[in-house]
């Protein structure tokens, strides 16, 4: 499973532009998390020249929640991934090890305890979860799925909208299916209705008006 993981996770298979309407964040907000405009460290590292792999995207997911939901300052997050490289060989830690917040250090539990890696190693007892986390589902064999936020960033989102490199080429599609949204999309914006399109692909309404919705979404601007 680790040359799975390998030939097909760690392509440099999307475009910065592209990972930033995926993510609905600002293109250049990404782009100095993955440059840090040659004055900081890069927070995330390119599996290729200006192209993120499918691991990238998903470190660039959870990296956006804790900047939006907890509020942490990026160098915060920069000093506590120096810091959890001591603690994980991972080549993305932001993934592959649980992290915990309480919305101003980063931490990292570990047999029942929690790092707090912000303040170099303390150890701390406080309990915490990631929504952002709860997107990404990963089994004993270190295959990953990535359910994106449609409407809002909410425990209460459905997951009809997948990213899975093993599927559609790593494109968007509706959960369960090989089919894009960007083609539910397009035969819509053709003047194609609603209830023809589930017909005849035999999904609920409500799946394609999440693939519909999910498409017409404007990025952020920057």
């Amino acid at each position: 499973m680790e040359q799975v993981k390998t030939s097909i996770y760690e392509l440099p298979a999307y475009g910065v532009s592209e990972v930033a309407q995926y993510l609905r964040v600002p293109y250049q907000t990404l782009r100095y998390w993955l440059t840090g405009f040659g004055k900081q460290l890069p927070v995330v590292a390119m599996a290729g020249d200006n192209r993120l792999s499918f691991m990238n995207l998903l470190e660039c997911h959870v990296l956006s929640g804790m900047r939006r939901h907890y509020n942490l300052r990026l160098p915060k997050v920069r000093k506590a991934l120096l810091e959890l490289k001591k603690h994980s060989p991972s080549s993305h830690p932001l993934i592959d090890t649980s992290l915990e917040t309480n919305g101003v250090d980063l931490f990292l539990r570990e047999l029942g305890r929690v790092v707090n890696l912000s303040r170099y190693g303390q150890r701390e007892f406080l309990p915490f979860l990631e929504l952002h986390l709860r997107r990404i589902e990963h089994d004993p064999d270190g295959l990953f799925r990535f359910f994106t936020f449609v409407r809002e960033r909410s425990d209460s989102e459905p997951r009809f909208i997948l990213i899975d490199p093993k599927i559609g080429f790593g494109k968007p599609v509706i959960a369960g299916t090989g089919i894009h949204t960007a083609t539910i999309a397009a035969r819509f914006n053709a003047r194609e209705s609603v209830d023809d399109l589930a017909e005849e692909y035999g999904r609920t309404k409500r799946e394609i008006e999440e693939a519909i919705r999910w498409e017409q979404a404007q990025p952020i601007a920057a």
